[in-house]
């Protein structure tokens, strides 16, 4: 068995070191990770923190520069064919052709998919409420935005790659996205991709995260796992103190004088023995959301941009 054979029995998408350049702009910067099979992986990064960039050398668009990326230990570049045949994908700005009517898209694409499921196709019509003879051009940006999602499951496919999916759309809709992702999760065992800056929907659907930031990983993990190994954590000292103490682990601090509050990466046993280090105790504590741990890791400047 060749290792990038063995590769495919354990992720599905895996890079190793993958850069890429635009003249002077780093738009990825030694990016390591793996997609297990099954998961729904959600990349969350600000708008040009280099998620695209990722999905596209994901979908054989772009060739690495250095570094590598096999889908389903393949190279998507040299064996486009055998990887898109695989791969449902959904962009942010979804280009259908405008001249179209509903019904004649969907069996123009049809034709290109031999595992296109009709029945699936039909339910996933009729949840999405889409009218086989409206004209695409016609279709609001949500209706687009169905219509999209519908051509992307289908067929079936073993990947679904969704690049920011739901930006701009309504919160119905946008509910219509995430129950079709798990479903298409809970129910087949599929593997999605899910780029968005929306961190707080990625904390509702995927059960892995990959943070990137100016083209690095900062942070990547099973979603529980980062949750349960940051925290916000209040720290009281008998004496009043003009800096926050030396606590490994202290990604930010807020506060003054007696009491000081960090959001804390680490086990809670390292954050007790730190505080009693520092002459202080812990007196309150509370579990922190994606948002927060991602402003912590990348600067609250950042989550501005990112809901802008």
């Amino acid at each position: 068995m060749t290792p990038h054979e063995n590769a495919d029995r354990e992720a599905v998408i895996q890079t190793q070191d993958l850069s890429r350049h635009f003249g002077d702009v780093t738009a990825l910067d030694n990016v390591t990770l793996t997609v297990p099979r099954g998961s729904v992986f959600g990349l969350v990064g600000v708008n040009g923190a280099g998620k695209t960039t990722l999905i596209r050398h994901v979908l054989g668009l772009l060739k690495a520069q250095a570094g590598s990326i096999r889908v389903f230990g393949l190279d998507p570049v040299a064996e486009p064919v055998r990887v898109l045949a695989r791969i449902g994908y959904l962009a942010e700005e979804n280009d259908l052709p405008d001249w179209m009517r509903v019904g004649e898209l969907l069996r123009y694409t049809r034709a290109f998919y031999p595992t296109w499921d009709e029945s699936y196709a039909e339910a996933l019509r009729r949840t999405f409420e889409l009218d086989l003879n409206a004209k695409v051009r016609h279709l609001s940006k949500g209706q687009r935005a169905r219509t999209g999602l519908l051509l992307a499951l289908a067929h079936c496919p073993e990947v679904l790659v969704l690049d920011e999916p739901s930006s701009g759309l309504d919160p119905i809709v946008r509910r219509d996205i995430l129950a079709a992702i798990i479903r298409t999760i809970s129910d087949e065992g599929r593997t999605v991709l899910f780029s968005s800056h929306l961190l707080d929907e990625v904390e509702r659907v995927s059960d892995h995260v990959a943070m990137i930031h100016d083209g690095r990983i900062v942070l990547c993990d099973r979603t529980e796992a980062i949750k349960d190994s940051h925290r916000e954590a209040t720290i009281r000292f008998d004496e009043p103190r003009g800096e926050p103490p030396s606590i490994p682990g202290a990604l930010a601090w807020s506060g003054a004088a007696h009491e000081w509050t960090a959001v804390h990466r680490g086990s809670p046993d390292e954050l007790h023995a730190a505080t009693a280090r520092a002459g202080g105790r812990w007196v309150h504590q509370r579990a922190l959301s994606l948002d927060e741990i991602f402003v912590a890791h990348v600067g609250a400047e950042n989550l501005v941009s990112a809901e802008a």
